[in-house]
């Protein structure tokens, strides 16, 4: 319980078998639920997380994409009756200590979303991969105009945190499953017109740290992600205007 919300983390999780024991570890005590969601791993990552003791493992039986695991963490989460969903990635680049950063909007009632942005913290440039910077840059100017969040940077940020009243606006099933889903899900966020919030967070790249995305993936589909995001809300704008 923080702030007398009842917290649920989610971490996604595919082939971390290195990262997952600490992370799952080091959630914050304050934590009520801990759902770690096993993308259909080649390695033990679920049986590493189960071992750990806390919280419970779903695995998912053929791989569906991180996107896909998040909303089968979201689901548990609100089965749960949780009032705020914490995404934090099973690969530990994630600061357990910023959480209550991203949990004070929403228990203050100024926020419905809360994101991480890594660029107001001083760390980012000498800590992130130049390649994720630029990447970066790119994906969250296009994403300003998408999803209409002017304010909102470091757009692939997946370090979040949102109500319950919020996930009821957005239709889950239909939220892209694979990379380019928070890109698309501030687009319906947007529709939904909930308040998004950046916070400024650790960026945190260990030594051995390598992307498990690759080139192909941010250039193809993220372009039709952000194109059907984009004219997803302009039409929905348009339709709430006549």
């Amino acid at each position: 319980m923080y702030r007398e919300l009842s917290v649920a983390v989610v971490i996604p999780a595919f082939n971390e078998r290195r990262a997952i024991a600490d992370t799952v570890t080091t959630v914050p005590d304050f934590v009520d639920h801990v759902i770690v969601v096993d993308d259909a791993s080649t390695d033990d990552t679920a049986d590493i997380a189960e071992r750990t003791g806390r919280g419970e493992v779903i695995r998912h039986h053929a791989n569906r994409g991180v996107g896909s695991a998040i909303v089968t963490g979201y689901r548990r989460a609100l089965a749960l009756a949780c009032d705020v969903a914490v995404v934090m990635a099973g690969d530990g680049q994630m600061d357990p200590d910023d959480l209550p950063s991203l949990l004070d909007p929403i228990a203050g009632g100024a926020a419905d979303y809360v994101k991480g942005n890594r660029f107001r913290h001083p760390a980012v440039w000498t800590t992130m991969p130049p390649v994720r910077i630029v990447g970066n840059i790119l994906l969250s100017t296009a994403t300003r105009v998408t999803s209409g969040y002017h304010h909102v940077f470091d757009s692939q940020c997946g370090y979040t945190a949102i109500h319950r009243d919020a996930l009821a606006r957005i239709a889950l099933d239909e939220l892209f499953p694979r990379y380019g889903y928070p890109n698309d899900l501030l687009s319906r966020l947007r529709i939904a017109e909930m308040r998004v919030v950046d916070v400024p967070v650790r960026p945190i790249y260990g030594a051995h740290w390598k992307s498990g995305i690759r080139l192909s993936a941010a250039l193809h589909p993220l372009p039709w992600v952000l194109l059907r995001s984009w004219s997803t809300r302009l039409a929905a704008q348009a339709r709430r205007r006549t």
